[in-house]
This record gives C-alpha cells, structure tokens and sequence, in this order.
C-alpha cells in the first residue's frame, strides 16, 4: 500500500473521529447508533479500512452533520485517484487502458489538455505511438501488447472528427524537438500536427519557448467537460473532480492558453521544428 494512500486514509478516519466526538458518543455508543460491530468503527478511524461511499454517507448521518457527506465523499474519491497505478493498470498490458479511453473521450463533449513533453496521444501517428508504447512497456515491465495498444490509440482518435465535439490543446513548443523514434517518425508526427490546424473540432496551441508566460510550465493535464481533471505521473494517473480543483486547473490552462499561439502562428512554430529534424537527418557536408 502506498504511504501516500495509507496518509490520506489515516486523514480521513481522524475526521470521522472529529465528527463522531462532536456527536458527543464514544465508539460503541456511536457503532451501536449505526447498527455496526465496534470494531469496523475503529477500523475506520485508525485509518485501517477503507471506508465505502455508503459508510461515509451513514457516518455523517450518525454524527449528526448529513452536510459533511460531501466532504467525506471528496476525501474517498481522493484515495481512490492514488490508488490507479500504472503498474495496476498495465498488468494486463496497454490495450485495455487505451480502450478505456476510448470511451472516456467518447463521452466527452469538450476536453481542454496541456502536455509539456510529448504530442498528446489525441493527435499520434501510429509511429510515434508505438515507439512511446515500447518505451513505457519497457520501463513499467508490463505485458508487450504494443499493435493492440496502437490500434487501440489510433480508434481514440475517431472523435476528432465527430460533430460537436471540441478539443482545445495547447503542447509546450519544447515538446516538438524532443525526439521520439527517428527522425523520419518525429518528422512525420510533426506534419500531422500541422494538418489539424483549421479542424472544426480541434483548437491547436503552441506555447512558444520565449513568450512571456504568468506561469512557468508544469506538469501535463486534462479538464474533461469542465467537470474533472487527469494528470498522468510517472507511476499513477491522478483524478480531480472538486470544484476547487477543476477550478484552479482551468485557471492554470487560461494562462498558458493567453500565452500561446494559434493559426499560422502556430503553424510557423511547427514548421521550423520540422525544418530542424530535416536538417539534423542530411548527412554532413565533406570538404
């Protein structure tokens, strides 16, 4: 179990702890109000159990305060976003975590993303794709199912061309030169970019490596119909869905969207990283 994990879980039994004590009942009294063994109610606040959705809500009922449920509930959605490792996920390679997405992103009507690192997987080619899903099975150790994943990936991209869908990405222009594959590969990837500028559906952002920013780049992020937001680790991929959260991941994505460039602006940034991989692949010159 991670320390992360058992921290946020001790956290949350010392609230229930709090709120049984304003109830003013010690635990057998306060087990015996919910009909439980005394024993689960210590489980709960020595951070030894991982409490369900429906002890929380009968918690805050027993306690007296129905209007902390909410609260509780944030709390458990929070140790269950740390619990998605990577490793978990993977065990049964990365084909079923793709098809998952599949339909995550087909429920999604608009989705606002940042990546600092890599082209987001919205816009791979199946090139790039692959070199990057041989990396990451290489380095989590997990099943080599790497066609599956690509094929998976590539039917992901089917809703950049559906009617009222609207994704609205920004990639930090350092993420253009970072070479994936060969140069051929990242050359090809690059041209791809380009072709979706103009798209109905997509709105493409460059953040230029000189522009002036109010914020310095972080970590990559997804805000799924303004209702919750992903951020993938090195080892996990962690989900927000407070108002809070949503809130200041929107407002970290209006910044750098303030300082990005869009159209041919765009275009022209894409370009001479292209003009780069080009130069890099000619053969030296000889005297």
């Amino acid at each position: 179990m991670s320390t992360d994990f058992q921290s946020g879980r001790e956290a949350l039994g010392a609230r229930l702890t709090e709120l049984r004590a304003e109830a003013g009942l010690n635990g057998k009294e306060f087990a015996e109000r919910l009909g439980w063994q005394r024993s689960k109610v210590s489980r709960l606040q020595n951070g030894r159990q991982t409490a369900t959705a429906e002890d929380l809500q009968a918690w805050a009922e027993a306690a007296g305060h129905p209007d902390a449920a909410p609260e509780l509930l944030a709390r458990l959605r929070g140790l269950e976003s740390q619990q998605r490792h990577w490793r978990r996920q993977l065990a049964a390679g990365h084909a079923p975590v793709q098809d998952r997405y599949v339909v995550e992103y087909r429920r999604t009507a608009t989705m606002r993303g940042y990546e600092t690192t890599v082209i987001p997987g919205l816009f791979q080619t199946p090139d790039y794709a692959r070199h990057l899903l041989v990396q990451n099975a290489e380095l989590m150790n997990s099943p080599r199912d790497t066609e599956a994943a690509v094929q998976a990936r590539m039917r992901r991209q089917e809703v950049l061309y559906e009617a009222g869908k609207l994704f609205r990405v920004l990639v930090w222009e350092g993420a253009l030169y970072a070479l994936v594959g060969t140069r051929e590969v990242m050359a090809s990837q690059l041209d791809r970019l380009v072709g979706l500028i103009g798209m109905s559906t997509v709105e493409l952002g460059i953040v230029p490596l000189g522009a002036p920013m109010a914020l310095t780049p972080k970590h990559g992020f997804w805000i799924f119909d303004e209702e919750r937001v992903i951020v993938e680790t090195i080892n996990t991929e962690l989900q927000y869905d407070s108002a809070d959260d949503v809130a200041l991941y929107t407002r970290v994505w209006d910044q750098l969207h303030d300082a990005a460039a869009y159209g041919a602006q765009a275009h022209r940034l894409i370009a001479r990283a292209r003009g780069a991989v080009a130069a890099q692949s000619q053969p030296s010159p000889t005297s």
